[in-house]
């Protein structure tokens, strides 16, 4: 079961329009995470984002299956919750933005505080992580489509 984003907050957490990003900053981090906050506060471009991210469905997995069933698309309404499109799209701009590896990208997931926002946690009452290897296959099958 995939969503692309999901409306409804949680406690503590912060809504993407009102993320302050540092524009002193002369990372390139914050840089990227303003055009991600652009699109999403813009209904017009989030509109246009979000249709291609739904119809944007990873490929079946799992041990006992052939080579065409491999390639099928899984059912987006079936199965355990995967990483939400918003999550990975954030992810897979900012491993391309920054022409880094998974291993900066699992860093920065689980301790940046302003990316943690951006993917939808907040800072004290959410302890959630991510797997390495969760990001690794995610962010594979955006960067193929």
């Amino acid at each position: 079961m995939r969503i692309v984003h999901n409306p409804q907050m949680t406690f503590g957490q912060v809504d993407i329009a009102d993320i302050e990003i540092n524009l002193k900053s002369r990372d390139d981090i914050p840089h990227i995470l303003l055009g991600l906050q652009h699109i999403y506060t813009t209904p017009e471009l989030r509109e246009r984002i979000f249709t291609i991210l739904e119809q944007v469905i990873p490929t079946r997995s799992g041990n006992g299956l052939t080579e065409e069933q491999r390639n099928q698309p899984a059912d987006p309404n079936r199965g355990r919750p995967g990483m939400e499109q918003w999550k990975i799209l954030v992810l897979g701009v900012l491993r391309l933005g920054l022409n880094t590896d998974y291993d900066r990208i699992h860093e920065l997931a689980n301790q940046h505080s302003t990316i943690r926002h951006m993917l939808g946690h907040s800072d004290w009452c959410d302890d959630s992580r991510y797997a390495l290897q969760s990001i690794k296959d995610n962010l594979t099958v955006s960067v193929i489509i």
